[in-house]
């Protein structure tokens, strides 16, 4: 049975979802959840002699203080540090959405035996390139937990926030809600409060679940976001139950990425 989840996208690359879904994770766990995390898709890893380090899906899993073999965590990584679907490129094999769906349900499969609620990270903004015709709106779709959207507390903020809640409803997308995060220190604009207050009108019901102030240590965020009930926002995936070997991967040019069967650390 696949779990209930959250799919945390954001309305930029570096807006801070790795911070705010470890942070959920954490809450979670200590709400005395057993949690799952995920991370389909993993870019500018570390290279460690042959080995790829996904810095972010192990930050992830570190917050729910749990073992689970890579393909569970990060079953697609890649060393370029820019959209998967460029990197796929740049490592020599185009990235097929079959084969995304795939591995990602297999995760999934994983998980669904040994979590209540699984954090599922997407990379990038919602439109960003994972796959030949494929973006991270379209995983999400797949995948069919509600979107929970991080957003940069900063100037520009309404008009990327409202483009992304606009693109993920154009496609039918759920959306749990929004955390409105801040990447640096002193970031917030003197009128952020009255611009969100002003934006809760424009996203026609769609929650503010945080406005998180920049902290040094990413791991004490959870402490702002306690107050909010995890397991209600998160919710069954809208799609039929997954059915093993039932996503067709057949077809030449699907890249085999670095990928093993260990515990990671």
């Amino acid at each position: 049975m696949v779990p209930r989840g959250l799919f945390i996208t954001g309305t930029d690359t570096g807006v801070g979802k790795t911070r705010v879904a470890s942070a959920i994770a954490r809450c979670l766990r200590q709400s005395g959840r057993r949690v799952g995390v995920l991370k389909p898709l993993s870019t500018g890893a570390e290279r460690r002699g042959e080995e790829l380090i996904p810095e972010d899906a192990w930050t992830l899993l570190a917050a729910i203080e749990r073992d689970a073999p890579r393909d569970a965590v990060a079953p697609l990584i890649f060393e370029a540090a820019v959209a998967p679907a460029v990197a796929a490129i740049l490592a020599g094999k185009p990235l097929r959405f079959k084969h995304v769906e795939r591995v990602t349900r297999e995760a999934i499969e994983w998980w669904s035996e040994r979590c209540e609620v699984l954090i599922v990270e997407g990379v990038g903004g919602l439109l960003t390139p994972i796959a030949q015709r494929a973006t991270v709106a379209d995983l999400a779709a797949s995948i069919g937990f509600p979107l929970l959207i991080v957003a940069r507390r900063s100037l520009g903020t309404l008009n990327h926030t409202l483009l992304t809640v606009e693109a993920a409803r154009s496609r039918g997308l759920a959306i749990a809600g929004l955390v409105f995060n801040e990447v640096e220190p002193n970031q917030i604009a003197p009128a952020e409060g009255e611009a969100l207050d002003d934006l809760v009108p424009r996203l026609d019901g769609v929650p503010i679940l945080g406005r998180l102030p920049y902290r040094e240590d990413p791991t004490t965020l959870s402490v702002s976001l306690r107050f909010v009930e995890w397991n209600d926002v998160a919710a069954e995936s809208r799609v039929p139950a997954m059915v093993p070997g039932h996503v067709d991967s057949t077809g030449s040019g699907e890249v085999e990425t670095h990928r093993e069967h260990a515990t990671a650390p």
